[in-house]
């Protein structure tokens, strides 16, 4: 082969590295979060891997797996129906192969209750109960006289953190994970009047008080802590409300948790630019849409204008984006593969933001 004709073919076989590098650049995480599939919607699931993250470049994938695992340190904090070690680790495998990182989540202090139903945690252990005078409903409602949203546990609770962790452990070591994803959004429980152990405190300390608690004990085994942002936003001073940010006064743990956490910063309805302000703050921050293609796409060229014009100590706190659903894996893919009807005629859908999104950062990358 001749020189020229070398060098041609050379630079054609090293295109996806020179794409793959402009990625990286422009936005280090490409994520993806979504609900741990059922066992039966597990091979679907890997198929989703295969034929849609990996193409599409996604180097991230955040399974919220909370009880749907056959925990053996704790398995009476099982669910019914959950994933075995065997099933996880072929979600493991297939990410491994596509050079994406897997993150387990498991909803830490807050989201411990849903509705009228008590999660797994404090239905077993309900001395946890941050407020066991507020009763589950049997029917629920927004708004009610109790605030309730979802139960927390008490941070203070001088055992929580003996089986919390222990199955927080667990589900990195069978993931492999170095990262642990700790939720921590909306909790609107916390300090309560009638906690023998939290009343009286300050509820921005007590939120940064866990933080740093989950933060030290992954840290001991070099494992990153990420946690959604909203309780470090004030959520009246920027209109952004109390469920993107906080009306209790949590926000101000913006300036008492470690600067090593990852914030994932979730906007659905606008494509509010607070990426800034905990960049500024010294955190490392994602953008995370879910359902609304045009902000997304809005979303997406902030964050790389974000890298680009910032100076080298603000840049790299600038990670990326990901995608998130808040719909089951197995109502996700159904919809994905057009095996359901999504009755959003707008195209408002977490589906459509994915498929959007990504287009957009294909066209970055180029």
């Amino acid at each position: 082969m001749n020189k020229p004709l070398f060098i041609i073919f050379y630079f054609l076989l090293s295109l996806p590295l020179y794409s793959q590098a402009k990625l990286d650049t422009l936005l280090p995480v490409r994520g993806f979060c979504i609900g741990a599939p059922q066992p039966k919607d597990v091979d679907r699931f890997i198929k989703f891997i295969n034929e849609e993250l990996a193409p599409r470049k996604v180097n991230t994938l955040i399974l919220r797996v909370d009880f749907n695992y056959q925990y053996e340190s704790h398995p009476e904090l099982r669910d019914s129906i959950a994933l075995s070690k065997k099933e996880v680790k072929k979600m493991v495998a297939a990410c491994r192969k596509n050079n994406i990182t897997i993150i387990p989540q498991i909803n830490l202090l807050g989201h411990q209750s849903w509705a009228n139903t008590t999660h797994n945690l404090l239905k077993k252990y309900p001395e946890f109960d941050e407020t066991p005078h507020v009763q589950m409903p049997a029917k629920y409602q927004w708004p009610n006289p109790d605030g309730l949203y979802c139960k927390s546990y008490c941070p203070l609770h001088p055992t929580v953190h003996t089986i919390v962790f222990d199955i927080v452990d667990e589900m990195c070591d069978v993931f492999g994970s170095n990262a642990f994803h700790a939720g921590m959004d909306e909790v609107f429980y916390l300090g309560d009047d009638k906690c023998p152990r939290c009343a009286g405190r300050d509820k921005a300390e007590l939120f940064a008080g866990e933080v740093r608690t989950i933060r030290d004990h992954l840290a001991q085994k070099n494992r990153k802590l990420w946690i959604w942002g909203d309780r470090l936003l004030d959520g009246k001073t920027t209109g952004l409300g109390m469920w993107e940010a906080s009306y209790n006064n949590t926000y101000k743990a913006i300036d008492l948790i470690p600067k090593d956490v990852m914030i994932c910063d979730w906007h659905y309805e606008r494509p509010d630019q607070t990426p800034v302000l905990f960049a500024m703050k010294g955190l490392q921050v994602i953008t995370c849409p879910w359902r609304m293609p045009k902000f997304a796409v809005l979303q997406t060229q902030d964050m790389v204008r974000f890298r680009a014009s910032s100076t080298p100590e603000m840049k790299d706190r600038y990670q990326g984006m990901m995608q998130t659903v808040w719909s089951s894996a197995g109502q996700f893919l159904d919809e994905y593969y057009g095996q359901a009807t999504n009755s959003n005629v707008s195209g408002n859908t977490a589906s459509n933001c994915f498929r959007t999104m990504y287009n957009e950062i294909t066209q970055l990358g180029k």
